[in-house]
């Protein structure tokens, strides 16, 4: 087991009084499982990734990664956002190479493991390019392989292709799948695409409208690897009508109160 939260809350002060983003939260993550966790705007998923990052501390509750509470950030954690954040003054090879030059690994082995990252990402050809000569799927790839250099027990990735157009992040979830299974990464996908999850996920964890909560959870039956035809296939159509369901199950006291 890589990490495991049990009822967990967060609460935050506001200047206006407390809000409670997440409540009572509890799950557990496998070593090598893609978890997706799917959810309206405001549900606390990114307030979640915030604390399993170490970034935010816990209200309640308790959350370990690899057995021990988490504090603080971890480099056993790395992370992807919305923008690939790469350093306009620094090539690709250069930004892959940050977390290691930030964490003072050693170098010839950071850098013999981030050559084969870009290759197994196939951006070994840019790798002296700079970001604004990439694409935005490319530069999203490297942003993945940077979070990958320093070799973390967990990826974190906060809805990583939400600013792409929708070929792309068809063209982007086949090429995480391709990269996720050939680096057998631990995996908590944070995603509002039903789409998504079913087509990427071993499990996927529903949640409610603020305050957070898991309201259903899910396996994915579907084999791996799997191609975009197969979210036509009666068991991951089946899956994205359970998820729905649960959505709006999760949004029916919201919605009559």
């Amino acid at each position: 087991m890589i990490l495991a939260a049990e009822s967990l809350g967060l609460t935050y002060q506001t200047a206006t009084g407390r809000l409670e983003a997440l409540r009572g939260v509890s799950f557990v993550v496998s070593e090598g499982e893609f978890v997706a966790i799917v959810g309206p705007s405001g549900c606390g998923k990114s307030s979640l990734l915030k604390l399993i990052i170490g970034l935010e501390k816990v209200s309640a509750g308790r959350l370990k990664l690899e057995g021990a509470e988490i504090t603080g950030p971890s480099r056993h954690v790395g992370a992807v956002y919305q923008a690939p954040v790469l350093l306009p003054w620094r090539t690709i090879a250069q930004n892959v190479m940050l977390p290691a030059d930030v964490l003072k690994l050693p170098r010839g082995s950071s850098a013999e493991r981030a050559r084969a990252l870009l290759e197994m990402a196939g951006l070994s050809e840019f790798a002296d390019r700079y970001p604004h000569e990439l694409s935005g799927g490319m530069q999203q790839r490297a942003g993945i392989v940077r979070a990958l250099v320093h070799d973390p027990a967990l990826l974190m990735m906060d809805e990583p292709f939400a600013a792409l157009d929708a070929i792309t992040r068809e063209q982007m979830s086949v090429e995480l799948q391709r990269i996720i299974l050939a680096s057998r990464k631990t995996v908590i996908f944070i995603t509002h695409s039903i789409t998504e999850a079913t087509f990427l996920a071993d499990h996927i964890l529903v949640m409610s409208p603020r305050p957070g909560r898991i309201v259903a959870q899910f396996h994915n039956p579907a084999p791996r690897p799997r191609t975009l035809a197969d979210l036509a296939s009666p068991e991951l159509a089946a899956l994205a009508q359970e998820i729905r369901a649960a959505l709006d199950l999760g949004a029916a006291p919201r919605a009559a109160a």
